[in-house]
């Protein structure tokens, strides 16, 4: 029988106290540890949120269309001018999750020494290079080359922007706030498609409008870098915006249910994560969101295509598809912090996205099966948040959630190679084999998910139990539970 996660957390010291209540808010007396009053609780909070959060968006949506603007690309001339026959194509949209998966673990250990808005800015900048290059390659493996480099470039960032997050916010304020900066994936998408629209009429004796897309984009992708080093905060005690009290605040409030003191040396920290089930738990789980995510992103506008759209109206599609992804996913986002729930919104999404795939293996009409791509990228992009979320709030330990973070996110990314793999050229357009198999490990992540919440609430129940036995109260235990 599986057994319950290990704990990462210090021993509940032994005390009595009065009866209490697993399930009551802990608002009410965070706030009357500092004196701090709701309605300036929530200033302060809105404060760090546009201090914080407007910049970080923006960066991820360019990290995002740096990365999967190739679809785009390929129907604006970008496989014949390359010669990207048979599987050249797949090959290089896999090598980038190669090198982007293998170094997401060190590099969130590099943010462990290097100021988060240096860092972050830095390998921004080094990717909007790699970017801009990618306009002027001239053959499959110079291709190849810069894709894995944009991979090295990117590793660094996502896992980066969420570990700086939690260290920012306590865990039923982190996954609305995780939300809301990945909801730039979806307003990625969008831009890409409109953004690719009007690429399209750009072409010279010199370059076509393939070539455009990456030069533009990476341009872009350079200035906002730099605008990031002097926007971009690091972490609460060096926040200039905040006063004393206030980032006393923030700290007891994170030190309310997410602990980062840790026992023994780096390395031990480091194997700890790599020792612990439950990350590479939701790492699966993860991986069955994105490797359909990649999938259906990646061919989006090669399937609205195949469904006897022109080329430009193709890439106009997608926008109302990402629009409404991104909407759903903040949605979503906000009730889960709000009930304090996990598990049931990511089955939930998981569904909505199995849906939308199965629409497009069965012979249905055009109009259902665009409507079906409507479910499939809502579900599975309002999904990503609520796995990346659960997995934060439960892991203790700066270095630990660091590293441990780091390994889920890898191997989510590892999805975008199979994504890379599964929908092939001679598939197209209907790639039925593609989404077969994505709808396989949507039901991977159906009973991953349900194994984590059945080990976490075994757990829970022991913990009160023994919380009950030894006469602990519940500002001791609380911080003991699993969030499910």
């Amino acid at each position: 029988m599986m057994q319950p996660p290990p704990s990462d957390k210090a021993p509940m010291s032994e005390k009595t106290g009065a009866p209490f209540d697993p399930f009551s808010s802990l608002d009410a007396r965070e706030r009357a540890q500092v004196g701090m009053g709701p309605e300036r609780e929530r200033k302060l909070w809105r404060k760090i949120d546009l201090h914080l959060l407007p910049i970080i968006a923006l960066m991820y949506l360019f990290s995002f269309m740096d990365r999967e603007n190739i679809g785009n690309a390929k129907l604006e001339g970008l496989m014949t001018q390359l010669h990207l026959t048979g599987s050249r194509y797949n090959v290089a949209l896999s090598v980038f999750f190669i090198s982007y998966g293998l170094l997401e673990f060190p590099a969130n250990i590099m943010m462990q020494f290097v100021r988060p808005s240096r860092w972050l800015s830095g390998i921004m900048f080094t990717w909007g290079i790699f970017m801009m290059s990618m306009g002027f390659v001239k053959s499959f493996s110079q291709l190849v080359a810069i894709r894995i480099l944009l991979g090295v470039a990117e590793a660094g960032f996502f896992p980066g922007v969420v570990f700086l997050l939690t260290m920012w916010y306590p865990r039923y304020k982190l996954m609305y706030r995780i939300a809301l900066f990945t909801g730039a994936a979806g307003a990625a998408g969008a831009f890409s498609g409109l953004f690719a629209y009007g690429i399209s009429f750009i072409n010279t004796s010199h370059l076509e409008g393939w070539s455009w897309i990456f030069i533009i984009e990476g341009l872009v992708t350079m200035v906002i870098s730099l605008i990031g080093v002097f926007v971009l905060v690091d972490y609460p005690d060096t926040a200039k915006f905040l006063s004393a009290e206030e980032k006393q605040f923030v700290k007891q409030q994170r030190s309310v249910d997410i602990g980062d003191d840790e026992e023994g040396t780096v390395a031990q920290r480091v194997l700890s994560a790599f020792l612990d089930w439950q990350i590479w738990a939701t790492g699966l789980t993860l991986m069955s969101f994105m490797a359909p995510a990649y999938g259906i992103t990646f061919f989006l506008p090669t399937i609205l295509n195949g469904f006897g759209y022109n080329v430009a109206i193709s890439q106009l599609l997608t926008v109302p598809i990402f629009v409404i992804a991104t909407i759903v996913m903040i949605t979503v986002a906000h009730f889960s912090d709000t009930m304090k729930i996990r598990s049931s919104f990511i089955v939930a999404m998981e569904c909505v996205g199995l849906v939308g795939y199965i629409i497009q293996i069965t012979n249905a009409s055009t109009g259902i099966k665009y409507f079906g791509t409507y479910l499939a990228v809502t579900g599975l992009y309002a999904g990503v948040p609520c796995v990346v979320g659960w997995l934060a709030n439960n892991l203790h330990g700066k270095y630990k959630r660091a590293v441990g973070m780091a390994i889920q996110v890898g191997m989510g990314n590892l999805g975008g190679i199979i994504a890379s793999y599964i929908f092939r050229v001679q598939d197209e357009p209907r790639f039925i084999l593609g989404f077969a198999i994505a709808i396989g490990f949507m039901c991977l992540g159906l009973i991953a998910t349900a194994a984590l919440t059945y080990s976490y609430h075994r757990a829970n129940v022991a913990r009160i139990d023994r919380a009950k036995r030894e006469g602990i109260n519940e500002a001791e235990y609380a911080i003991e539970l699993y969030v499910i």
